[in-house]
């Protein structure tokens, strides 16, 4: 496939999710439930008390701010040193804080209830879209893009790179296992964490460039 087919096949599949990710959210705003909530609902109620369930209780901790705040705040540290420069670790730590203000600013404009409120897993307020899955896109998907930066061999950088896509994942679709969000809440939060996302790198990159430039 040339470049070009896959620029345009990669700019269909992007419009076909933003487009069906806009449905979710006029649908939801007007009170309709979801086809695939509908669907998905039965399955996750089976699963409360069993092992899979305690499992992703654990995880979805990974993604709470009580592990997030300091995490980040210790990983900037790490990478200001590992990069011998600030913008790396304020970069990383402003884009994370940032994740969090826009998933607020989200779920207050769609506002949609959760399935249920769990206090102890920073299950309360609105639902659309998750934080779990939002944040920690943004948050572990850019110390994988830095920490790639660092790492000479391309199968370590893909080895680090996939565990933490995996790690994402995992701590997204714990809060549907949870039941404490909808499935269309975390598929919705893995597409605007991935959005800010790459915003986030191009914004860095840019930041990158112009510093190197205005210095030579």
């Amino acid at each position: 496939m040339s470049k070009r087919s896959s620029s345009n096949v990669t700019v269909i599949f992007v419009t076909i999710v933003l487009l069906t990710t806009g449905i979710w959210i006029v649908r939801i705003i007007s009170g309709q439930q979801l086809y695939m909530d509908q669907l998905t609902r039965a399955y996750v109620e089976e699963l409360a008390g069993t092992n899979t369930y305690t499992i992703f209780r654990w995880i979805t901790e990974l993604g709470s701010g009580t592990f997030l705040i300091p995490f980040v705040v210790i990983m900037s540290m790490v990478l200001w040193r590992l990069f011998r420069d600030w913008l790396p670790a304020v970069v990383f730590g402003l884009g994370t804080l940032s994740s969090y203000g826009l998933n607020i600013l989200i779920k207050q404009l769609v506002e949609r209830e959760r399935p249920s409120i769990f206090i102890a897993a920073n299950a309360e307020g609105y639902s659309f879209p998750s934080g779990h899955a939002m944040i920690p896109m943004v948050c572990y998907g850019f110390l994988a893009y830095l920490l790639g930066k660092k790492i000479h061999s391309g199968k370590q950088a893909v080895v680090l790179q996939s565990v933490l896509a995996l790690l994402i994942f995992l701590i997204g679709i714990s809060r549907y296992v949870i039941n404490v969000h909808y499935l269309t809440d975390v598929f919705a939060g893995f597409i605007f964490g991935f959005i800010f996302l790459m915003t986030l790198i191009h914004v860095y990159e840019w930041l990158c460039t112009k510093r190197n430039g205005s210095s030579t």
